[in-house]
């Protein structure tokens, strides 16, 4: 994750939260070093215990309104000890005016004072989809990933194994790219992983013997987007006699990437396997298991139940003998 900076984060919000620079620009420099934001609360009033002061400082109508109701010299104590902390920037909201000696005091400490046209609540439904993003924790991993039936594929392997190739007819049957070689995973939330491609090569793909090649250009709009949440890992691996492979779908594998457990399918390479309709048969299959229908673990009860049957008539023979 690259460090955020105040002036990056205005650069990047300005039109989204509507904000202006108010006073001096020296604060833009300030690193925002985490990913929330939040009210002063009682440090305006002179309690500066359990203050947080990593966080985006947010000021609404409410810290706005009291400080402006107090006394010119206690607001000025209350405002030193605030502005003593090293807090990265201050956020007014509904485009209000600044209280009096706030601009100068904030000037002076080297703090950015940002002012948005927003109501309070609507510039943090705004802010905190943006901060996550920003801040969440995230990696690189080879492979190609691909949006089939609306499902992520992450395709991996070992390098020459086919994987660009697979993605490549995918796309000529109708399906989309997200990401060739270099694929960068996020995770949103808990159980969430994001992956896209990197901005110099978005949309590009080697394939061997050919070179690079540009699949929005070639195929348009349609195969192409942005980002894709991975949900299975398609692991292509090279058949060998003897090894052993899933045959029943029973037991799930599952890969660890950035803390979340993504399901994985191991597919062996042999000549003549239309690895093409194998990966459309997994997004479905995923789609099944997704509505609550599992195809293999239907299989496994009819079987059990079947089995049941022809002991229940071997027994009732048995005891007939009797």
């Amino acid at each position: 994750m690259t460090a955020l900076t105040v002036g990056q984060l205005y650069e990047r919000l300005k039109d989204t939260l509507q904000l202006d620079l108010l006073g001096s620009p020296d604060g833009l420099n300030r690193p925002v070093p985490c990913a929330d934001a939040s009210g002063p609360g009682l440090v305006l009033a002179g309690y500066t215990g359990r203050f947080v002061h990593e966080r985006l400082q947010v000021l609404g109508e409410t810290e706005v309104s009291y400080l402006k109701s107090l006394s010119a010299e206690d607001r000025q104590r209350n405002l030193t000890a605030y502005f003593g902390y090293d807090i990265p920037c201050v956020m007014i909201t509904k485009g209000q005016s600044l209280p009096e000696g706030f601009e100068a005091m904030a000037n002076a400490a080297g703090i950015a004072i940002l002012r948005s046209q927003l109501k309070t609540q609507e510039f943090y439904a705004r802010l905190a989809p943006f901060l996550e993003d920003a801040f969440a924790p995230s990696t690189t991993l080879h492979g190609s990933l691909a949006d089939v039936y609306g499902v992520g594929l992450l395709f991996t392997g070992q390098s020459g194994i086919g994987k660009s190739e697979c993605v490549l007819d995918l796309v000529e049957r109708g399906h989309r790219l997200v990401a060739d070689d270099v694929v960068i995973a996020r995770r949103k939330g808990t159980d969430i992983v994001i992956g896209s491609g990197h901005p110099l090569q978005r949309h590009f793909m080697e394939i061997r013997g050919v070179g690079l090649i540009d699949v929005r250009t070639i195929f348009g709009i349609r195969a192409v987007r942005q980002q894709k949440r991975i949900e299975v890992i398609v692991n292509l691996v090279e058949w060998k006699h003897g090894m052993v492979v899933e045959r029943t779908g029973l037991d799930t594998q599952t890969t660890t990437v950035l803390d979340v457990e993504i399901p994985r399918i191991s597919v062996p390479l042999n000549p003549g396997k239309n690895i093409t309709v194998v990966a459309e048969v997994i997004a479905m299959n995923h789609l099944l298991r997704y509505s609550g229908e599992d195809p293999a673990q239907a299989f496994n009860e009819r079987l059990k139940g079947h089995l049941r049957g022809k002991a229940d008539v071997q027994r009732y023979l048995l005891d007939d003998d009797e």
